[in-house]
């Protein structure tokens, strides 16, 4: 993390583009059947449990099975491949993106993301905390964790294997949690980011000024 952190060139860029974009490729192949078009608001699912699903995008069809695919956000069809329509298309391909205008907690996070220090999963597997770890969570809050580089930090499990997890980077403390413990989480997904202890002043006015800028 540098020094000096520039506050105004970080900030500027959310009120210029205040949204992110998202791009829904397809997760199989089969017949492309759209069931939006540009500029058609979608949203994500809803309800106390989010049981309500979201808008739906497009179908899929492959060998008579019909998989529909929805929107798990809130915002806007930015673009879709209008020429793919009713055609076999292949997996993984791009066939819209969605405009997803940005909330003043997803704003910080995106500006957290940048100044931290991201630790990543070394591999695809689930995570817990160190017990020594959890137990100083429990009773004091992450932010008065400091770690530094050879220190236990995190368990993996993998293949009914728990393995000991060395945090490498600079010191600091646990300032932001990326994950559930006992969920799955993907290879080279942040886990935990670190902010030195010098630097918290710095992110505190980051996240304040968010905080009464941003509407």
């Amino acid at each position: 993390m540098h020094d000096e952190i520039d506050f105004d060139r970080i900030l500027s860029q959310y009120p210029a583009d205040p949204y992110e974009y998202i791009d829904i490729l397809t997760p199989h192949a089969g017949r492309l059947v759209f069931k939006t078009s540009e500029e058609q608001p979608v949203s994500g699912p809803s309800g106390e449990w989010q049981h309500v699903p979201g808008t739906l995008l497009y179908q899929l069809e492959r060998e008579r099975n019909v998989k529909p695919v929805r929107s798990v956000v809130n915002g806007v069809v930015a673009s879709l491949e209008r020429a793919l329509d009713g055609q076999f298309v292949e997996a993984g391909e791009k066939v819209m993106t969605l405009r997803h205008p940005l909330k003043k907690r997803e704003i910080i996070d995106r500006i957290l993301r940048n100044v931290l220090s991201m630790f990543l999963a070394p591999e695809r597997a689930k995570y817990f905390f160190a017990l020594d770890i959890q137990s100083r969570i429990d009773k004091h809050g992450q932010r008065s964790i400091s770690i530094k580089p050879g220190d236990e930090v995190l368990t993996m499990s993998l293949m009914k294997r728990d393995t000991p997890v060395l945090y490498q980077g600079e010191p600091g403390i646990i300032h932001s949690v990326y994950f559930t413990p006992g969920a799955t989480v993907d290879q080279d997904q942040p886990l935990i980011g670190i902010c030195p202890e010098d630097k918290l002043p710095l992110i505190q006015k980051i996240i304040a000024r968010v905080k009464s800028e941003w509407e």
